[in-house]
């Protein structure tokens, strides 16, 4: 049985159609399957998905990371999204047949090669060491905080990256900033268009639910107004969505926002979608944009396992 690893970098270029057409050659030249890919204007950002085997997704991954390099210049950057790299953040998650341990030993290697290349990195979720005065056990939000620029001058005390190169300066790199890698479960990254209340109080109702209010548990919320289109959106991360209910974390934000006169009006699901957002009673529930079946995680990994020839037992 060949174990199968899912990568899904975040890379701070969501405007340039041609760019990201070439990262996505980029990464399928590396033996890898693309699942999916978004970009988006106004975050200024874009996700691809992409599973295979480890030796060929850690391949993609430092190809992926160069390209991003090379290409994406922070210093001229404006987004909506938090963010402090070219490529900012980069999950690997176990899949079919696959432990934890060896994610981690991925996201380990990975990070290892960016700081030889002069990217400092910060390590998150699983890929973490062990908490200790000089690397505490740290959030992507609270890591992110301030964004680059906060970062540019050198790293506050407490804020030191968990890997750099020997001949590090104590600055991020110049144009490619900061990366974040880790190892976690599958989540649910999606974000919730709500009109008729006012941000301020889109506001309020993220703070409330997140897990850092006191809110749902595993929820990472932050409420957004999106200049170009003059839209509104909770743009969230549910990290657990086996012991958390997206359904239950959807109805409190329709309660409350309803609650205010306003009302949800759709939701956009990022990268794959997974099981637990069964189809097609979550289409309709949540009134998810672009919906259809060859989103759904296990689906693909089945088909991609299928197609190789590989053993399969279990997503």
């Amino acid at each position: 049985m060949v174990p199968i690893l899912e990568a899904v970098p975040n890379f701070s270029e969501g405007r340039d159609l041609g760019w990201i057409g070439e990262l996505l050659q980029v990464i399928e030249r590396e033996s890898v399957e693309v699942l999916d890919w978004t970009a988006d204007r106004e975050h200024h950002r874009s996700v691809v998905t992409y599973i295979g085997d480890l030796e060929s997704v850690e391949t993609a991954s430092i190809a992926a990371a160069l390209f991003a390099m090379d290409g994406i210049d922070l210093r001229t950057h404006q987004g909506l999204h938090p963010r402090i790299g070219a490529l900012d953040v980069l999950p690997f998650v176990p899949l079919h047949d696959l432990t934890m341990d060896l994610a981690i030993e991925s996201a380990r290697r990975v990070a290892g090669w960016l700081a030889e290349e002069g990217i400092p990195v910060y390590l998150y979720g699983e890929a973490r060491y062990g908490t200790t005065a000089s690397r505490p056990d740290r959030s992507l939000a609270s890591i992110r905080r301030g964004g680059f620029e906060a970062l540019q001058e050198g790293f506050p005390a407490g804020r030191e990256p968990d890997l750099a190169a020997p001949q590090w300066l104590g600055k991020p790199h110049p144009t490619a900033g900061v990366t974040c890698v880790g190892a976690r479960r599958v989540l649910l990254a999606w974000n919730v268009f709500v009109e008729g209340i006012s941000f301020y109080a889109l506001k309020a109702i993220a703070r409330e639910f997140r897990e850092s209010g006191g809110g749902f548990e595993h929820l990472r919320a932050l409420a957004l107004e999106l200049p170009e289109s003059g839209r509104l959106q909770i743009s969230m991360n549910l990290e657990d969505p086996v012991a958390t209910s997206p359904y239950n974390v959807f109805d409190a934000i329709e309660e409350r926002v309803e609650a205010g006169g306003g009302q949800v009006v759709e939701t956009e699901v990022i990268g794959m979608i997974p099981d637990p957002l069964v189809l097609p009673t979550a289409v309709d529930r949540f009134r998810i944009l672009h919906p259809g079946e060859s989103r759904l995680l296990s689906r693909r990994v089945s088909e991609h396992v299928s197609a190789r020839g590989i053993s399969h037992t279990r997503v």
